[in-house]
């Protein structure tokens, strides 16, 4: 008697772990082969990441079905029958976020291999990772009310607090207002298309590419590897600049300051050959113009284009740099300078005049 008190619960939980680990080799053996015939569709492999999840879900099953009959520690079946139903609870959750996730991952990876426009594949990524964080937060939020509802005081103290809850409800919307408002700001900024992830933007005159967009905050990474942490709310709000907004494609502008006698036909001759060889630069546009003059220079700007900000910002050097360095070999009397002469001193009131007449300012004697 005593042996099969110890034969009989070993037998079942041995019998449902063979199980589980011959349902886990199974269900991976079938997504492999799904996998390998269709190749177009990620989904059979992302899927096989749920092999853990779903062994942990058919195990506990397994065991929740069969302890009291085993006898798995027979003197507190319902502490381990609560126990194997939290299990339940959180591996059930565990797997459902999982097919989530491969479900999210699947249609955006379709969706960018068959389409051309960046701006449309970052809008769905935005969208896809907004809407994973939500399901996410959706069912871990349910998984952990249906675990405390299992337990018999935390009913007790849900239906004692029901009667306030019309109060309660009422405070916390006004202590999670900012919360609440960066949450929708969240769905807004997924669903209004107005900023994506892999966008460049100008915020609090800083710019960067916006690397990540959770409900909450927003992740810029600068040009200098810096990260700038922002409630979503900031671009529902607040004005910012969206470079990649309608198109990567951008025009800047590089100037210099020179001096009147500067070659301009030489320079525009130059200004073209310089953007011939950049790659950086698209082809669209490219010109040289006088824009400005002061009494001791001119003011020459030069007008380019590229793809979008990084190959702009990069093209605007090395044009910059290398006309300059052509002029200063070339014609160096095209920089800027300044030039200084003596004055001629002014003459003393009581100057004495020349016989032949009044001295006039500069010196020379007029006729009588």
């Amino acid at each position: 008697m005593e042996t099969e008190t110890y034969l009989r619960p070993a037998t079942v939980i041995g019998g449902a772990l063979v199980a589980t680990l011959a349902a886990g080799w199974l269900l991976d053996l079938l997504l492999r082969r799904a996998d390998v015939r269709h190749p177009e569709t990620p989904l059979w492999g992302l899927l096989r990441r749920c092999r853990l999840p779903f062994q942990v879900v058919l195990c506990t099953c397994l065991l929740r079905a069969s302890y009291l009959r085993a006898g798995i520690l027979p003197d507190h079946p319902v502490g381990v029958g609560r126990f194997l139903t939290v299990v339940l609870i959180a591996s059930a959750a565990w797997l459902a976020v999982r097919i989530a996730n491969a479900a999210v991952d699947s249609t955006y990876a379709r969706y960018a291999a068959v389409t051309q426009d960046e701006a449309r594949v970052r809008r769905v990524r935005t969208q896809v990772t907004l809407i994973h964080r939500v399901v996410t937060a959706v069912v871990v939020v349910v998984a952990v009310a249906a675990a405390l509802l299992t337990f018999p005081p935390m009913r007790a103290v849900g239906a004692s607090m029901l009667a306030s809850a019309g109060v309660l409800g009422i405070v916390a919307g006004i202590a999670a207002q900012s919360s609440l408002s960066n949450l929708f700001a969240g769905l807004q900024i997924a669903f209004g298309d107005t900023v994506r992830i892999g966008d460049t933007v100008v915020v609090d005159k800083e710019w960067g590419r916006v690397e990540e967009i959770t409900l909450t905050f927003l992740t810029v990474r600068t040009w200098d590897e810096r990260r700038i942490t922002m409630p979503v709310s900031y671009f529902t709000s607040k004005p910012y600049e969206n470079w990649s907004r309608g198109g990567a494609q951008m025009t800047g502008t590089v100037f210099w300051h020179l001096d009147h006698s500067a070659p301009l036909g030489l320079m525009r001759e130059r200004f073209r050959q310089i953007l011939a060889e950049l790659p950086e630069w698209d082809g669209r546009g490219g010109g040289l113009a006088v824009t400005d003059t002061t009494p001791h220079t001119i003011q020459v700007r030069g007008v380019v284009t590229a793809k979008d900000a990084d190959d702009l910002w990069t093209l605007r050097c090395a044009v910059r740099e290398q006309l300059i360095t052509w002029l200063a070999t070339h014609h160096p009397h095209a920089l800027p300078r300044i030039i200084t002469a003596p004055a001629a001193p002014a003459p003393a009131p009581d100057a004495p005049q020349d016989e032949g007449g009044p001295v006039d300012e500069a010196g020379v004697a007029s006729p009588a």
